[in-house]
């Protein structure tokens, strides 16, 4: 599917970063152990799993949480001692947790406005109605090779005028990485390549190769245009998922910025 370049901006991250947050169930805490005082309970060992083992806690082992519980035990007995409560207010000790306690706010806070303000049907189908227009019509395949100076690629296109076959060429010539493969591209659409890479493709007919040199950031191409297909695009279905997180990440950035902006005019 064709994604239109979006923000990478701070919001749109901490909207990426709330999936994890928010598929934790929190149900009634369960005190599991309790070390000098301070009781373990099972909501932070669900939290501890989720994050140690990259799964929900549900998914984990009789054997994984025993584990899980050892080593947070050993974490609460290190934190308990009384070197620990000095260190807690050291300013950069002090510094670091505001951090994280921020940070982990910051999640709550856009998971909760994410699970309040939800994309839409309407808005999934339009954003993917619109994405579809923007897909290229067509896809490629075509085989290059990847040359240091215009003169070598444009020796390459004479040896090949005279019937020399494009992959033999390709495989004792090409600086690229496919060159041992004859030069093979495979299917893309044109968007994968570089501009002047993808125009050259484009304009040359099933079968044919460019009759002068194309050069790109990586040095000069001779290219083969093997053949061609209309652009298939994907369903609904199979990037509803994507779609929605992309249109809530957008909300939730438009969100932000008007706290930003509210904030400068109040400062």
């Amino acid at each position: 599917m064709f994604i239109s370049p979006r923000s990478r901006r701070f919001g749109t991250s901490v909207a990426v970063a709330v999936m994890a947050l928010a598929s934790i169930s929190i149900a009634a805490a369960e005190t599991l152990a309790t070390v000098n005082g301070v009781a373990i309970d099972s909501t932070v060992l669900d939290l501890y799993i989720s994050n140690r083992m990259q799964k929900p806690a549900s998914d984990a082992t009789p054997a994984e949480r025993a584990t899980a519980l050892e080593e947070l035990t050993d974490i609460y007995l290190l934190t308990t001692q009384p070197s620990a409560k000095g260190f807690a207010d050291d300013p950069a000790v002090k510094a670091q947790i505001e951090l994280q306690s921020r940070g982990i706010l910051v999640q709550a806070v856009a998971a909760d406005y994410i699970s309040k303000n939800p994309a839409t049907d309407d808005e999934i189908l339009a954003e993917y109605e619109t994405q579809m227009k923007l897909a290229p019509a067509q896809q490629f395949k075509a085989r290059h090779i990847l040359v240091e100076t215009q003169a070598a690629a444009s020796d390459l296109i004479t040896q090949l005028d005279d019937g020399a076959d494009f992959a033999e060429l390709a495989k004792s010539n090409s600086t690229g990485p496919t060159g041992p493969n004859g030069g093979d591209l495979g299917w893309f659409s044109p968007e994968q390549m570089v501009k002047p890479f993808s125009d050259a493709v484009a304009a040359l007919e099933d079968g044919a190769h460019t009759s002068t040199p194309v050069q790109t950031q990586f040095g000069w191409h001779v290219i083969l245009r093997e053949e061609s297909r209309d652009n298939q695009p994907p369903t609904l279905e199979s990037v509803r998922q994507v779609i929605k997180q992309r249109i809530e990440q957008t909300r939730f950035q438009g969100y932000l910025d008007q706290l930003r902006s509210d904030y400068a005019d109040n400062s």
